[in-house]
Parts: C-alpha cells; structure tokens; sequence
C-alpha cells in the first residue's frame, strides 16, 4: 500500500480506532494498494472510492476503461513508491518505535530531509543550466 499510515507505519489495511485518534475514514485519505486488497468489505468499510487497482477478469482481456483507471493509479503510486524507497535505502528508514508520535516525528524527519535534498538537487540543476 502506498500512503502515509500503511506504506511508512505498515498498519493493517483497517486500521483500528485508536483513543484520541479519531476514525481514519473521516479523513478521506486515499488508499492505494495492491488488488489483493479490493473487495467489498474494504469498499464499503472506507465509505469512499477506493484508488485500488481492479483486477482482469480471468480468461479474458482486460477492458479499455479498467486499462486505464489502473494506468492513472500507478502513476500516483509511482511517485509514491520512489520517495518511500528513497528514504529506505539511502537515509536508512526504519520505523520501530514505541508510540505513534514517535513514529510520526521520525516520519516528519525523514520527510523534511528528502524535501531538503530534492531542494538542493533543484538549486544545483538550476545554477547548472
């Protein structure tokens, strides 16, 4: 999955009410993972439209819309993926802390240091040519 709770936190597709925290569901936050995910007890449970990929009928081809909801799909998980690989490999990510604001500041951390390297990265591009 490819968001901020399930992909860094790799939190249960559902993840349960926690005190204080608040339902995920009011947010609205758009889940995107792999088809093994979709079925209805998900839809119905997120109460919005999911970004999960539909899979192809077996035996058959895939149709043209489906085809092309999935492409628009991954291109968002795409650029999500290549952050989140970024900040495991090269900065060493690895959440095992005791707490979620914990988690979350060491998430926060990592994400405040990959904007400053892409800043940097655009600085130099931009001075170079």
């Amino acid at each position: 999955m490819a968001d901020f709770c399930s992909a860094v936190d790799r939190c249960p597709l559902r993840w349960p009410d926690a005190p204080g925290r608040g339902d995920l569901r009011e947010h609205r936050i758009g889940r995107l993972a792999d088809t093994a995910y979709r079925n209805q007890a998900n839809e119905k449970w997120f109460k919005v439209q999911s970004r999960i990929h539909r899979k192809k009928p077996r035996g058959k081809p895939m149709p043209e819309q489906i085809r092309r909801g999935n492409a628009t799909k991954s291109k968002v998980r795409a650029q999500v993926e290549h952050v989140l690989a970024q900040q495991k490999a090269k900065m060493a990510l690895f959440i095992r802390t005791i707490g979620i604001k914990r988690a979350e500041a060491k998430i926060a951390l990592a994400n405040l240091a990959y904007n400053m390297n892409r800043l940097i990265f655009h600085e130099r591009r931009a001075a170079n040519g």
